[in-house]
């Protein structure tokens, strides 16, 4: 089959949970025998090479905090044509006029809308045209909870817009569309009041096989995550405001990730590490991973790669969502204290030497068969989900 995936970013680089998410989807299409052209944006000055399958729209700027001047222009964009900020951030006559001229070229036998910022797209689409909705999260309620926690008048404001214009999108998106599919059971039931055809995917993690079992420990506790957004940092916060003084200062806990500077020297045990490589990696090389999530939508992907990395586990239960078949050793605890002490735990099981290795051994191998089950699972879905359209 021959499929058009339109989505923000080119995902290939799977920087972000989204990036990752995405480029779950295209492998899945293609390691099922379909031909697929993805078209998106690309970041400034990124100079991985595209692949035979991307169309780069142009280079711009996505995160907002690096986008110097360009935020005002999106709001501006965002009033005068009565968009969400964040599908304002995406808006463009070269997205458009090169969609057109791809559907005037070709003919591709499903569309899929990577995204409900893109929603604008929709009007290119007649409504024989078998358009597919990947919705990440149900975005709406994402605002609707930072609205509910905004002081100022201004910020309710904004937060409001955007929660009623966003949900104005993912509702049209939902009812236009053929199918939707979603990461999490509780997106899709919101859903299928639009659309009967809501599909749920459990999305795999984008690795397979845990590191070897000779991966050093460098530290007692890792948290990985883009702390740059909000959901993201609100949980790191309640980590450090809730979790953290309930710990011993004795222990070492190191955090990756781009924008937690704040961090940098604040408290004596705990090392900054910034952007890290290898985001599997370094969670091998901790004797315990932290998943101290409190907010959000969809499903996390460092909870998955978390999973494979064959580290213990303490997590949250917004940390878990979308994941219900997770392995068995994996902590869920969500009042502070018992968070602590769930890690505490973890770390005295990991110095009995004697434990240590054959516990690590059952890990690797309870997840790995996790693993390699739930990507056969997800290509099978999408196969039959896209060949059912």
């Amino acid at each position: 089959m021959k499929i058009l995936y339109l989505t923000t970013v080119l995902p290939s680089g799977r920087r972000t949970g989204g990036e990752i998410a995405s480029q779950c989807f295209i492998n899945a299409l293609k390691q099922c025998g379909h031909d697929v052209l993805v078209v998106g944006y690309q970041r400034p000055n990124d100079t991985k090479p595209k692949n035979a399958n991307e169309l780069v729209i142009e280079q711009r700027y996505i995160e907002t905090e690096k986008s110097k001047y360009y935020s005002f222009l999106w709001m501006a964009l965002s009033l005068l044509k009565r968009l969400p900020y964040s599908a304002a951030k995406y808006y463009s006559k070269k997205y458009l006029t090169k969609i057109k001229s791809i559907l005037h070229r070709d003919n591709y036998e499903a569309v899929i809308i990577d995204h409900a910022q893109l929603g604008w797209l929709l009007p290119l689409f007649s409504k024989e045209s078998k358009v597919i909705f990947i919705a990440h999260n149900l975005e709406h309620q994402l605002y609707e909870a930072q609205l509910n926690s905004a002081q100022r008048s201004l910020s309710k404001y904004i937060y409001k817009r955007e929660a009623d214009l966003i949900k104005k999108m993912e509702d049209k998106l939902a009812v236009s569309s053929k199918q939707v599919w979603t990461l999490t059971p509780h997106d899709s039931n919101y859903f299928y009041s639009q659309n009967r055809i809501s599909k749920v995917f459990n999305l795999p993690s984008i690795r397979t096989r845990p590191p070897k079992n000779s991966v050093p420990k460098n530290c007692d506790i890792g948290i990985i995550g883009s702390w740059t957004w909000k959901a993201n940092k609100y949980g790191l916060e309640w980590f450090f405001q809730t979790v953290y003084p309930h710990l011993p200062t004795n222990i070492s806990i190191h955090i990756a990730g781009s924008g937690a500077q704040w961090l940098i020297e604040k408290y004596p045990n705990v090392k900054y590490c910034g952007f890290v490589n290898d985001a599997q990696l370094f969670m091998a090389q901790s004797k315990v991973v932290a998943i101290p999530s409190i907010s959000g939508g969809g499903i996390q992907i460092k909870t998955l790669d978390a999973i494979t990395s064959g580290s213990p586990i303490v997590a949250t239960t917004v940390a878990m969502r979308g994941i219900l078949d997770y392995p068995s050793a994996i902590k869920i605890a969500d009042e502070p204290e018992c968070f602590a002490m769930c890690l505490m735990q973890l770390l005295a099981l990991n110095k009995q030497s004697n434990l240590r290795e054959v516990e690590r051994a059952k890990l690797i191998d309870d997840r790995l068969t996790w693993s390699v089950l739930r990507r056969e699972n997800f290509y099978g879905s999408v196969n039959s989900a896209i060949n059912s359209i």
